[in-house]
């Protein structure tokens, strides 16, 4: 098995077409989606067209889930970007088969997914939408950890903090530290929690996409450096995104 891992999309194209020949030039088998296609960035369309042709399956992410429900929980940013986000997508009754076809699949992706022992989540076994399980949890509260490691067998899989890393067996927690790629293995018999990091919108300080390849007993993440700055002028172009979203996304936070 050969898996690429993308996650946290968010709408951006640029980043997405660089992971995807970075991890088309690694001869992965298979692609696969952890969720959050949509918000924040200025291409949802796009997105979602590459994902539905070539990855086999992807989950749903709490900001695709929240086009179609209440995002009064997301901050205000967010709301403004889930609000633009919806009126590209949504099908009119004069609309294209294309955009119904694109709402549909997006409407109806699952929350969890398995292969043999490993689990894959957006969030977390406990909540696989919208829980957080960040890179301090091991340290600032192993309780919460130790709870989510007894809702899974094997190793589990998420994105959704856009932290690249993974806590062992031991709540200790490897990140990427900067590096272009890092190479784990992961265990035989007892557990591990994996972030594959964030394709659209980095949050570790290293503003290079993010994107990890799944093998039988060891996960490789890799950054990929990408055209942030068409990025940020298509947000400024849109007009209706805040100007912070394309400002994060030359400082990864």
């Amino acid at each position: 098995m050969k898996l690429a891992l993308i996650s946290d999309l968010h709408s951006n194209r640029e980043a997405l077409e660089a992971v995807w020949t970075h991890a088309r030039a690694q001869g992965v088998d298979e692609l696969a989606c952890l969720g959050d296609v949509v918000g924040y960035g200025p291409d949802p369309e796009f997105c979602i067209d590459l994902v539905r042709e070539n990855a086999s399956w992807c989950l749903m992410g709490n900001h695709d889930e929240a086009v179609f429900r209440d995002a009064s929980d997301f901050n205000s940013y967010a709301r403004t970007a889930i609000e633009f986000t919806r009126k590209r997508l949504e099908p009119r009754w004069f609309g294209s088969t294309v955009r119904r076809a694109r709402w549909r699949w997006l409407q109806s992706l699952p929350l969890t997914h398995r292969v043999g022992r490993f689990h894959f989540y957006h969030g977390s076994p406990r909540d696989p939408v919208r829980e957080y399980v960040l890179s301090t949890d091991g340290i600032l509260n192993p309780a919460k950890l130790q709870a989510i490691y007894e809702c899974f067998d094997g190793v589990g899989f998420a994105g959704h903090t856009h932290q690249p890393g993974m806590h062992d067996s031991d709540f200790r927690w490897h990140g990427l530290q900067g590096a272009d790629s890092l190479t784990l293995p992961l265990p035989e018999r007892t557990k591990c929690f994996v972030n594959v990091g964030s394709t659209g919108q980095p949050r570790d300080g290293d503003p290079r996409a993010c994107y990890a390849i799944l093998e039988d007993h060891q996960v490789t993440w890799h950054r990929v450096v990408y055209d942030l700055r068409r990025t940020q002028e298509k947000i400024l172009a849109a007009r209706v995104l805040p100007e912070l979203l394309a400002r994060r996304l030359e400082v990864g936070r």
